[in-house]
């Protein structure tokens, strides 16, 4: 009875996930921009400052009913929070302290996870997207952080850009670097995101090749075992053909020594 009803709710949870894969997507391009305009505009009012921050808490707000959803439609809910503890904690973060900071990461975090489940999402597509999604929140989040530092020398989002992504890929000329706290914070979580995506790329591109030369074993191995049994069937050839000749030699020596009476 319990097997009976665990397929259905499992098909109306993946049925669920399928069809706000992209509204849910739609939603975070809504939350960059939201996040992008005041700190990119800083002529922007208090009007527009406000609008920006309601889109991002009803963009946060999506995604946390989302996982409240997800999470009435499973069978096994116990699992599903020890299996997707990522989620939660993405869920439960802005309600600690209300920075904007901590809804960008919850927000990072809640896309990557549904990302993810879309099989359609191939790897290469989804660290791409990582690259330029870090990119780009992580020159905002520091350029946010660091423009109004007396002493920092990140004050425009050119300069941003590339710290970002001289920390991303751990070169770190030392030209412009974080002075605040929290822009060290940021730094770090960028160093690190950097050296994780690296691995990924990297492990892709040795299993890109392991597949590749154990394909090509497969085939020379087939191959192999094709001309072996050709050879074979030569052989076998060769052995009736020379019974035939013995028996064709036999056969007249044997007609000459009885002749027809």
């Amino acid at each position: 009875m319990h097997e009976g009803t665990a397929k259905p709710r499992w098909d109306r949870q993946d049925r669920w996930e399928q069809r706000t894969q992209r509204p849910l997507l739609a939603l975070a391009v809504m939350y960059a921009v939201a996040y992008a305009v005041p700190i990119v505009d800083t002529s922007a009012g208090r009007p527009t400052t406000v609008v920006c921050a309601a889109v991002e808490w009803t963009v946060w707000g999506a995604f946390a009913a989302d996982y409240l959803i997800r999470l009435a439609l499973t069978s096994g809910r116990r699992r599903f929070v020890r299996t997707h503890w990522l989620d939660l904690c993405a869920v439960v973060l802005p309600l600690l302290q209300p920075l904007r900071l901590l809804r960008l990461v919850s927000t990072l975090l809640l896309v990557g996870r549904r990302a993810r489940m879309a099989s359609q999402i191939r790897m290469t597509t989804y660290v791409v997207g990582a690259v330029v999604g870090l990119l780009m929140f992580g020159s905002l989040a520091v350029l946010s952080v660091e423009r109004e530092s007396p002493g920092g020398n990140i004050r425009t989002l050119g300069d941003a850009l590339w710290w970002s992504f001289t920390t991303m890929t751990t070169v770190g000329y030392g030209d412009h670097s974080p002075t605040t706290g929290l822009g060290r914070i940021i730094a770090v979580g960028l160093m690190l995101s950097g050296i994780a995506l690296l691995g990924v790329v990297t492990a892709n591109i040795a299993a890109w090749f392991i597949e590749r030369f154990e394909k090509d074993d497969v085939e020379e191995r087939a191959q192999t075992a094709a001309i072996l049994a050709l050879t074979e069937e030569v052989r076998a050839l060769r052995r009736e053909v020379a019974e035939l000749r013995e028996d064709a030699r036999k056969t007249p020596s044997l007609t000459a020594g009885h002749p027809p009476g």
